[in-house]
């Protein structure tokens, strides 16, 4: 009999039951009724404290549709994995002590790189781990691409093609705030997507004066409106040349005057050019709702790929994507690396080239 330990850590997302899913059906077919699966519930959490349930195939029926983690999810931050818990005991030799203890031959990880990082610590304790690429970010380093992207794309596009109405109707400066603290990738196909005029990144620090420009050649062009897709890790020059101390700080004064990056950019702009400006932060819907298609058969494919690596025993890697096909990588070649927009990429140039202003001139 195969036991496979599933868990979901970190962020939630729409395509995480779908990839569970993927999984199970892939292992059903291999090993028919000759297979048992673990749910672990909470993330690592439920791994550390023995808090499972055995999973049956009727709970993966009827999932592919549905966003969110059956099995509930946590955040448990990396640099913390090694930090005694309350009662002073070792996470690390909870969770090896749960996994032997139910007789595990794998332990699945869904998660983003936070997750993935805590998976490669696990592996090389020397438990039998595959990880798979979970996060709205897609900031996973070493795949073209994760499982809930696609969807929070087409939330965070929705949302701009909304405001498209109401900004054009009371000729008004309009912001959405996107998610994404480190990287930009959900703020850029977004607002590409979205047909946003201004697009500010954090991989791409901005400089107020060049965003002002840009909102004053629109309405000397006749354009009543502008609409600005800014990822809430924007960042300004003036922020980009601060020591982390510095940044912190500027960081700590902002909470107090403004309830993010988008209303305290909002402000100045409005100070600036004498125009209305209205925010919309579309937040955590951007993880909610349905998988779109693309991602429901993204799921599904590399859950059937993390089956046959558990098949044939090949342990430690990260399932990843590259060039549209299916494939793996070691854990520790992913773990602990961003994958940021590159100012210098094809995507970006095309977007200037389509008048989409990025802040930088």
């Amino acid at each position: 009999m195969k036991r496979v330990g599933f868990l979901t850590s970190g962020g939630d997302c729409q395509a995480l039951n779908a990839t569970m899913r993927g999984v199970a059906k892939g292992l059903y077919q291999i090993y028919q009724d000759e297979v048992e699966i673990i749910g672990f519930e909470d993330g690592y959490k439920g791994l550390m404290y023995a808090n499972y349930r055995m999973m049956k195939r009727s709970d993966f029926s009827g999932i592919l549709t549905k966003g969110g983690t059956m099995l509930g999810t946590s955040r448990q931050p990396f640099k913390m994995m090694r930090v005694p818990d309350e009662n002073g005991l070792d996470k690390v030799e909870l969770m090896k002590h749960t996994y032997y203890k139910l007789k595990l031959d794998a332990l699945v990880v869904l998660g983003g790189n936070g997750s993935q990082k805590t998976a490669n610590l696990l592996s090389k304790e020397g438990l039998n781990v595959v990880g798979l690429p979970k996060t709205i970010d897609n900031d996973l380093w070493g795949t073209d691409m994760t499982f809930g992207f696609q969807s929070a794309v087409d939330i965070a596009t929705n949302a701009i093609d909304c405001i498209h109405t109401t900004a054009s109707s009371h000729g008004r400066v309009f912001i959405v705030e996107i998610m994404g603290h480190k990287v930009g990738w959900l703020t850029l196909h977004a607002g590409i997507a979205g047909g946003a005029d201004i697009i500010l990144l954090p991989e791409i620090p901005y400089d107020l004066d060049a965003v002002v420009k840009k909102i004053k050649e629109r309405t000397r062009g006749g354009s009543r409106f502008s609409i600005l897709a800014v990822a809430e890790g924007a960042i300004s020059k003036e922020e980009a040349a601060m020591s982390k101390k510095e940044y912190k700080k500027k960081l700590e004064e902002r909470a107090q005057k403004y309830q993010s990056v988008a209303y305290e950019i909002g402000a100045k702009i409005q100070e600036m050019t004498g125009q209305e400006i209205r925010v919309t932060v579309p937040g955590h819907m951007q993880r909610g709702g349905a998988p779109v298609p693309f991602d429901r058969v993204l799921s599904s494919r590399i859950g059937a790929h993390a089956a046959a690596m558990i098949e044939r025993g090949d342990f430690g890697k990260l399932v990843v994507v590259k060039n549209n096909v299916i494939t793996d990588i070691p854990l520790e070649e992913s773990a602990g690396k961003l994958k940021h927009v590159d100012p210098q990429s094809d995507i970006i140039k095309e977007a200037k080239l389509l008048g989409i202003s990025f802040g930088d001139k």
